[in-house]
């Protein structure tokens, strides 16, 4: 603001004397002056509380309030404007109370010429003022910012002794104020720095530059911690440097991070290199028994071929069939594995009658391979009923005695198990190929075998031990193997004794059926044509009526239609309607009307989604046609 560009709020009873301020006013070249006169105490509070003024000029004497009154208000509603007594009567006792309480000068009537210079002088002092609390604002900013700064300030003489430290510097490094101020920054030096660094970073500083640079620090306690550290040099008006400034963030947690993204780059990369090598090997598992299917499926169509060759042949279907499956299952499995949707059916379980059906499973291919199977259960029938997953157990030692027969060419397979405190451990033992000292550590990895090569002598997806090694974690055990190369391998792994008093009862298939007691009529939703056929060729069974939909909404129209089905075969995934929402509308038409799940999914959520939308059993594809006629008979002959 110009002093020359006043607006001034006055305070005068006497139109001659307020005149004789503004003319005063003008002629010291006040040219902008826009001059309000006023006298009562009333007019006084409105201005005050609806206008902005730079200057207040009172009489002393007014007609219904004395200035000292018109001063306490002005400096109550705005106590940064300047308050001037003009008056003719203001003694000097007076006038010292007056400037006591607040007034910025007062100046005789009889003596205007020293109004200007009284006005000036105050404005300025004003002006002044708020310059100075501006400044003062500034200051504080500033000191809260180094405060409350996120990063460690650090400030030095010259020679580099510590003269402050914000709070940031004390809650990371562990030190107290005392402790740090006085000494030299070499106190945070964890030792792991060269001597280079430090001195390039003072032959910087020194020469009037700002260094930049990671260091490797150390805490009171002795932790390690990584800080980005700005230090630069504090100049004085004469441009001498008088001292140091350090400003350092905690970037440890981002060292950290940056070393996870570095080792997990290298993973994947890893990971990337062993998939491909897994992805070839799965092509090649895949097409081999392909090639048997559509190979020998050919041959059947081959003229004049003999009964013998066609069964020869149809077993090799079958064979190839089971293999590809089994590959199938395993890349599934993976998937669960890798997506972490593995669950758990804790089920009554005999150990012993589990070993005793895997012995009796695997005897046929041990001899055929002239190699002796041995079981060696290692507590009594009584003893070994456990509550467990028994079809993940079974897979576990599945997996392990066939690798153990296809690893070995000559001797003997042993498997079964011991008790150790509160777990079974197993075992499953032969005299194999053997497995060299550097490949044990990573024959339990996802995606690994130990012969990746094309002149692999031993054929299989590589998956059996990765899969057992998650089953056996879910179930909370562990496995390790001990192996000589040539000299065989043992394999053992543990679950929990979880003793069971009563033994489990397993619910078995009953045989297939040449035909039922009583008149079925049943319902198949299936949207492949192949499959239906298969349907009709499967079950084309004495008292079995069946009846096709292609679609969720054609089987909901035939239940409406016809009320005699019995049972329903019911696809989950369909065109148009699916099977469960299929499923959901049949139940409303008619609730107690079984309804079989049947799908080629394997999520491990299937199952449970199904029956929440109402099926009362649930059967995989490829069907198993013992398991299909089980259900049939256990939902309709009753």
């Amino acid at each position: 603001m110009s002093i020359s560009d006043l607006k001034i709020l006055s305070l005068e009873d006497n139109p001659v004397d307020a005149e004789l301020i503004r003319e005063k006013m003008i002629s010291e070249k006040f040219t902008n002056l826009r001059m309000e006169v006023i006298s009562t105490e009333k007019e006084f509070i409105n201005r005050l509380n609806t206008n902005t003024y730079n200057l207040i000029l009172s009489d002393y004497n007014l007609p219904q309030f004395t200035g000292l009154e018109a001063l306490l208000i002005a400096k109550k509603i705005c106590p940064e404007i300047p308050f001037i007594f003009v008056s003719g009567t203001v003694g000097e006792e007076m006038a010292i109370e007056l400037l006591r309480k607040g007034a910025s000068d007062y100046v005789l009537k009889g003596n205007l010429d020293k109004l200007p210079l009284a006005i000036n002088r105050s404005i300025r002092e004003v002006q002044e003022q708020k310059a100075l609390k501006e400044a003062e604002k500034e200051l504080r900013k500033l000191s809260q910012a180094v405060y409350q700064s996120p990063a460690s300030i650090i400030i030095t003489n010259i020679n580099g002794d510590i003269e402050f430290v914000n709070p940031k510097t004390i809650s990371l490094t562990g030190y107290t104020k005392d402790e740090l101020i006085g000494t030299n920054p070499r106190i945070f030096n964890s030792g792991e720095i060269q001597k280079e660094v430090f001195e390039n970073l003072w032959e910087t500083i020194i020469s009037g530059k700002v260094w930049t640079g990671e260091l490797l620090n150390r805490k009171k306690n002795g932790e390690l911690y990584w800080e980005s550290a700005s230090i630069s040099p504090i100049f004085d008006e004469n441009e001498n440097i008088i001292h140091y400034l350090a400003i350092n963030e905690d970037i440890t947690e981002q060292k950290r991070l940056t070393l996870d993204l570095i080792e997990a780059k290298e993973k994947a990369e890893e990971s990337d290199r062993l998939k491909t090598a897994f992805l070839m090997n799965i092509s090649h598992e895949i097409r081999t028994p392909m090639n048997g299917i559509l190979g020998f499926t050919e041959l059947l169509k081959t003229p004049g071929l003999s009964g013998d060759k066609q069964l020869e042949f149809i077993n090799i279907i079958k064979e190839s069939g089971e293999r590809m499956l089994n590959i199938i299952n395993d890349i599934i499995d993976i998937s669960k594995i890798e997506s972490g949707n593995l669950d758990l059916k804790i089920e009554k379980a005999n150990v012993n009658s589990i070993l005793k059906d895997l012995f009796t499973f695997f005897t046929p291919e041990s001899n055929a391979y002239n190699i002796e199977l041995k079981v060696e259960p290692g507590l009594s029938d009584e003893e070994s009923q456990i509550e467990t997953d028994i079809t993940k157990l079974k897979q576990i030692l599945t997996n392990l005695i066939k690798n153990a027969l296809k690893f070995t060419e000559s001797g003997s397979v042993k498997f079964g198990y011991v008790k150790k405190e509160n777990m079974l451990e197993f075992f499953v033992r032969d005299t194999g190929i053997g497995i060299s000292p550097e490949n044990k550590d990573i024959i339990f990895d996802r995606f690994v075998q130990v012969d990746m090569s094309h002149t692999r002598k031993y054929e299989g997806a590589g998956l059996g031990l990765s899969i057992s090694k998650a089953y056996i974690e879910l179930l909370g055990g562990e496995i390790r193997v001990e192996s000589e190369l040539n000299k065989g391998s043992t394999f053992y792994f543990t679950v929990p004794y979880n003793h069971s008093e009563k033994e489990q009862i397993i619910e078995k298939s009953s045989p297939m059926p040449v035909h039922f007691e009583k008149s079925i009529n049943m319902l198949i939703a299936e949207d492949d044509a192949s499959v239906r056929m298969y349907f009709k060729e499967l079950l084309n069974i004495e008292n079995l009526n069946l009846s096709f939909a292609v679609n969720g909404k054609e089987a909901v129209e035939i239940i409406k239609l016809i009320q005699e089905i019995d049972i329903v075969l019911m696809d989950l995934k369909m065109p148009i309607m699916d099977g469960f929402e299929a499923t959901k509308q049949i139940k409303k038409i008619r609730k107690n009307l079984p309804v079989i799940a049947q799908t080629a999914y394997a999520s491990p959520n299937d199952e449970k989604e199904a029956r929440e939308a109402g099926c009362n059993d649930f059967i995989t594809k490829p069907i198993n046609y013992e398991k299909l006629f089980y259900l049939i008979n256990k939902y309709t002959q009753n």
